[in-house]
C-alpha cells in the first residue's frame, strides 16, 4: 500500500488492527475479572456459612452462660436474704446446696472463632462485600477480649467467697457431703459435720457476696446482653448475603 502510495488506507488498516487487539485484551480481561470475581463471591459464600454456623454455636453457649449467671445472681441473693432474716434461716443442707449452686460454676464464654480468625489472619476477611459484616467482625474479637476481662474479675470475686472456706471453723466437707459431691468423688464420709451456718452472721461474709453480687450484674447488663445483640446483628448480616 505504501509503494502505491495508498498511506491513508494503510494507516486505517494499522489503526483498525489496533484497534481489534485493545479490543481483545479488554475482553479478556473482562472474562478474567469475571472469573475472578465469581471465586472470590464462592469463597465469600463457603466462608458465610462456616460463620454462621460458629456464630449460631457461639450464641447456644452465650445463651447457657447467661443463665449460669442469672443463676449465680438469683442464689447470691437469696444468701444476703438469709443474712437480713435472722429469723428465716436456712437448714444446713439447704445452706449447702445455695452455696454449692451459686458457686461451683467458673464463667466463662469460649466462643467459636476458628475459622474468623483464620480468615482475619489470612487477609481474607476483604473477601466480604458487605462492608457493615467486615466491621463487625473485627469489633467481635475486641468485644470478646473485654467480655474476658470482666469475667476475670468476675472469677476473682468468686474465689474471695470460696477462700473463706479455706479457714478454720468453716467446712467444705459438709457442703460436699450433703450435695453429693462426696459420692461423686469418692469420699468417705465423717461422722463429724461441722456446720457453717454461723457464715449468716459474718459481715465478711456478707460483703463478699454484695461485691459478688455487683459483678454478676454488671457481667448481664454490661458485657453478656450486649453481647448478644452483636452475636444477633452478625447472624442477620451473614442471613442476608447468603445466597
Amino acid at each position: 500500500m505504501l509503494k502505491e502510495n495508498k498511506f491513508s488506507k494503510y494507516l486505517i488498516y494499522a489503526v483498525g488492527e489496533i484497534i481489534l487487539v485493545v479490543i481483545g485484551i479488554l475482553i479478556a480481561l473482562a472474562i478474567n475479572n469475571s472469573n475472578q470475581h465469581r471465586v472470590t463471591r464462592k469463597k465469600e459464600q463457603t466462608y458465610l456459612n462456616g460463620l454462621k454456623a460458629e456464630f449460631q454455636i457461639s450464641k447456644i453457649k452465650l445463651g447457657n452462660l447467661i443463665e449460669v449467671n442469672k443463676n449465680n445472681f438469683y442464689g447470691a441473693k437469696q444468701l444476703l436474704e438469709f443474712i437480713s432474716d435472722k429469723n428465716e434461716r436456712p437448714t444446713e443442707k439447704q445452706f449447702s446446696e445455695l452455696l454449692f449452686n451459686t458457686f461451683s460454676s467458673d464463667i466463662s464464654f469460649n466462643p467459636n472463632n476458628s475459622l474468623l480468625n483464620e480468615i482475619i489472619n489470612s487477609g481474607s476477611l476483604k473477601d466480604i462485600s458487605n462492608k457493615d459484616l467486615r466491621i463487625q467482625l473485627t469489633n467481635w474479637i475486641s468485644t470478646i477480649e473485654d467480655v474476658t476481662k470482666q469475667e476475670n474479675e468476675l472469677g476473682i470475686q468468686r474465689e474471695k467467697v470460696l477462700d473463706i472456706f479455706r479457714e478454720d471453723g468453716n467446712s467444705l466437707r459438709t457442703i460436699f457431703e450433703l450435695t453429693g459431691v462426696n459420692e461423686e468423688l469418692g469420699l468417705k464420709e465423717t461422722e463429724l459435720n461441722l456446720s457453717n451456718l454461723d457464715l449468716l452472721d459474718s459481715r465478711k461474709f456478707e460483703n463478699n457476696i454484695l461485691m459478688f453480687i455487683l459483678t454478676v450484674k454488671a457481667m448481664e447488663k454490661a458485657h453478656y446482653e450486649p453481647l448478644m445483640e452483636d452475636l444477633n446483628s452478625i447472624l442477620l448480616l451473614i442471613d442476608n448475603e447468603i445466597n
